[in-house]
């Protein structure tokens, strides 16, 4: 299995402003370290990191220059790949912005931020609808909802993630005071937006102990959503399996149970199609491919379903694949990556590090996955 990719930025100046009572540090970083405030961001990035130094191994970090990632990592041994460069003086938004967009296109599974509600709303400003991202606390003031409730906490969750367990996504709201109304002793805070967050859900030990979900209920449940989500004139590839054959006959469908379908605006399409029927169906039509996970061993391309061929995958795009899973099915895998085989090693390793699993009624997890 490669390495785990996790994007960093640390907002140098986060905290500056609450030792020195500015109630924030928005516009006051500098007069704090005039004040000699001593900068800590850093230092709490270093507690959350310190959870993963056992999985270093395992890991590669991509960050911003200098005091926003870099040097930290370096400081701490990790194996880290560096893009941006800090202009002079001080960070800014501007800079927390491009870092976003950075490693984003260099493809990271999650992004980590250490920073206030500031940062989180230069965070909401710059990413693509979807990137997972983590707050570790380090601001003054933390009204947002996408923060871990300390920086341990925060590595805690993401060693989880990295190690198989079952991760919730959700969705967190990014508020902020308005800090130079309450230096005036007036409280106003404003929604700034959301961000996709992982949470934690104790999932793991709950599957092991069995008997804590029904895989009918649990199918029922999925097929209502799928059924609200229904875009229109998009196809859906149905992989083979119980699990995707069971989620069809409750949206009431008849689609073959080793076989892959196709439905297009709620209808069956097309019934136990070749590879080079799916990629006609497929090919310059948007598409949205389901696939699920064998049992006890994990593989969700290369067995069983072969018509979904590199090409097939390509044309689709890997964006657009989602498994669906339940977590007693996941539990099956006891930590162990989901796996691709699709026989294109390049295809293989453009898949992300981890996939997003349908696993209940708007229930996301993410899952790492091994090649």
């Amino acid at each position: 299995m490669g390495r785990f990719h996790i994007g960093l930025i640390i907002n140098p100046l986060a905290g500056l402003g609450g030792p020195a009572g500015f109630k924030g540090s928005d516009g006051m970083a500098e007069q704090a370290l005039a004040l000699g405030v001593e900068a800590k961001s850093a230092r709490r990035t270093q507690t959350a990191l310190e959870v993963l130094l056992p999985l270093r191994e395992r890991l590669e970090f991509v960050t911003f220059a200098g005091a926003m990632g870099a040097d930290l990592l370096a400081e701490m041994g990790f194996v880290h790949r560096v893009v941006g460069e800090l202009s002079a003086g001080p960070s800014s938004a501007a800079d927390t912005r491009q870092a976003v967009a950075l490693l984003q296109d260099a493809g990271v599974a999650l992004i980590l931020f250490a920073g206030g509600d500031g940062t989180a709303r230069d965070v909401c400003a710059a990413v693509r609808e979807g990137q997972p991202v983590l707050g570790i606390p380090a601001g003054v003031k933390i009204q947002s909802g996408v923060y871990a409730i300390s920086p341990r906490a925060a590595g805690e969750l993401t060693a989880r993630l990295i190690e198989g367990g079952l991760v919730r996504l959700s969705r967190g709201e990014v508020r902020d005071i308005d800090e130079s109304a309450l230096r005036e002793g007036r409280v106003t805070a404003r929604w700034y937006g959301e961000l996709t967050v992982p949470q934690e859900g104790g999932y793991m030990q709950q599957v092991k102990q069995g008997g804590v979900e029904s895989e009918e209920l649990v199918l029922g449940d999925l097929a209502d959503w799928l059924q609200e989500s229904w875009e229109a004139d998009v196809r859906y590839v149905f992989g083979p399996g119980s699990t995707l054959h069971g989620l069809a006959q409750n949206l009431g469908l008849q689609t073959t149970l080793l076989g892959v379908d196709v439905i297009e605006n709620g209808q069956l399409l097309a019934s136990d199609v070749t590879e080079a029927q799916l990629f006609e169906l497929v090919a310059d039509h948007p598409t949205r491919l389901l696939v699920t996970a064998i049992g006890g061993q994990g593989h969700i391309i290369g067995r069983g379903n072969q018509q979904i061929s590199p090409r097939v995958l390509r044309a689709i795009g890997l964006e657009h694949l989602r498994v669906v899973a339940t977590k007693r099915k996941l539990g099956t895998l006891e930590g162990r990556p989901l796996l691709v085989d699709s026989g294109d090693v390049q295809l293989d390793d453009a898949f992300p590090d981890v996939v997003r699993v349908w696993a209940g009624y708007k229930e996301e997890l993410l899952y790492p996955v091994g090649k």
